[in-house]
């Protein structure tokens, strides 16, 4: 029977609970319900206090309140263009740039990876 020396011993990782962000992308992916998931969802991310913001959970909070905040530039600019021609482009501009990021970020989650 051989001894292994302690600093051959493997070093258990520690797993992160990354449900939380699974549930707000999935919130987020519901935004052709009035955008009312994706406002629960940026109530839920900006009350959490007690997660390390250098840990994949925390960049995938930050990466969801990047997202949210910036479709608001997309839809504003789209409600005070008038003609209806140029503000559904600004419209689908926004929704494809927002779900791209829904899907770049739940499938980095889902790798275990930071956004």
């Amino acid at each position: 029977m051989s001894m292994t020396p302690s600093h051959m011993l493997p070093v258990p990782q520690q797993v992160e609970d990354n449900s939380l962000g699974h549930f707000l992308y999935g919130l987020m992916s519901a935004f052709p319900l009035f955008f009312v998931p994706v406002l629960l969802s940026l109530w839920f991310n900006l009350i959490q206090k007690n997660i390390n913001p250098e840990s994949v959970l925390g960049s995938h909070l930050r990466w969801q309140r990047t997202s949210i905040i910036g479709l608001c530039p997309f839809f504003i600019a789209g409600y005070w263009i008038s003609p209806l021609w140029l503000s559904l482009p600004m419209y689908l501009m926004g929704v494809t740039w927002f779900s791209y990021r829904i899907f770049k970020g739940w499938i980095s989650l889902n790798d275990g990876l930071a956004v």
